[in-house]
């Protein structure tokens, strides 16, 4: 019987955001828990597509890495690693790039988009990380992985490779499934037809969760919203209130109509900083635990070597096996 074993992986762009926060590791918190094999990568592999400054791309590894466990990651439920410390997943990416037709990739939304951003016309990298992502899933014969809406064409990716290579091979590699986020996808505070994003030029667009109490509440004061006064919640009319509603609900844990019940009687000006204030509070202890792990470095480096030996613990005998089946030994 194949047992249950999670993956997922997050880029080291420094502290994530509100959006990160609610559409991922308030889940992988959760998972740890339910699940007995769960593996969490900070993923510099993936990052290397719009490459960093090295000693940025160094800092960006520690900040991620203090966050989420600021967030509750527990080294001790999980293993948390970087994902450039097992060499496996590049080598097996290679692998499956060699079962991959080009079109396919071609095809997904994310390229176009990124390539458009992209001078060159876009790279290589660019073109066939979604095959590294899947050679990230399969590496551990993982069977299930947490995503969100946008991911969930280079998931089909992975388990349409998964089915090949196991006609090609035998059968070997569990079809992962998906865990859909149950979280409404999380808007820019600037624009609320676009989610929240990192790279986001407008620096009011995006609360990160490091923030301090007076910058988000300056973000939420200057939040987009519309010209009816009334808090109600309707994503296609009404985005930017919607997108208010939908934060304070995640962040409170109460349901979209409870927060409309509350919140009966407030104008959108008020109700901004009731939304700011339940970010603050939810917020306030997590920045308090970065900062103090920011300061210890070498913690936050044996954390994720620890964490990779263990990874690698489990990917080296499968990858052997994978050699094997494709006659590399």
């Amino acid at each position: 019987m194949v047992m249950d074993r999670i993956f997922s992986g997050i880029q080291p762009t420094g502290t994530p955001h509100l959006g990160n926060y609610l559409g991922a590791i308030q889940n992988w918190v959760n998972l740890q828990e339910e699940c007995s094999s769960v593996l969490y990568s900070i993923m510099d592999l993936h990052s290397f597509t719009m490459p960093k400054e090295p000693a940025v791309l160094r800092q960006n590894v520690l900040d991620t890495t203090a966050a989420v466990l600021a967030c509750g990651i527990d080294p001790k439920k999980c293993f948390l690693f970087r994902q450039s410390l097992v060499p496996e997943h590049a080598e097996l990416a290679w692998i499956l790039g060699c079962l991959t037709n080009v079109p396919r990739l071609l095809r997904l939304p994310q390229w176009k988009m990124k390539c458009a951003s992209q001078n060159n016309g876009g790279t290589v990298g660019l073109l066939t990380y979604p095959v590294l992502q899947a050679a990230d899933i399969l590496l551990y014969k993982s069977t299930h992985v947490p995503v969100g809406e946008d991911q969930v064409l280079h998931l089909e990716l992975a388990q349409d490779i998964a089915q090949h290579f196991n006609k090609k091979y035998g059968e070997f590699f569990p079809v992962p499934k998906a865990i859909l986020s149950t979280t409404k996808k999380i808007k820019s505070l600037r624009d609320p037809t676009v989610k929240m994003s990192k790279s986001d030029p407008q620096k009011l667009a995006t609360v990160n969760i490091a923030d301090s109490p007076d910058e988000i509440v300056l973000k939420f004061r200057k939040a987009v919203t519309d010209f009816t006064s009334e808090v109600t919640y309707d994503p296609a009319g009404r985005p930017g209130v919607s997108n208010l509603v939908s934060i304070h609900a995640a962040v409170t844990g109460l349901s979209i109509k409870e927060v409309l019940h509350q919140s009966a009687g407030l104008d959108t000006a008020r109700y901004k900083m009731v939304v700011a204030e339940s970010v603050i509070q939810k917020f306030a202890p997590i920045r308090n635990e970065i900062k103090k792990l920011q300061e210890d470095k070498s913690h936050l480096i044996k954390v994720l070597e620890n964490g990779a030996e263990k990874a690698k613990e489990l990917a080296s005998p499968i990858y052997q096996e994978i050699r094997r089946l494709v006659g590399f030994q």
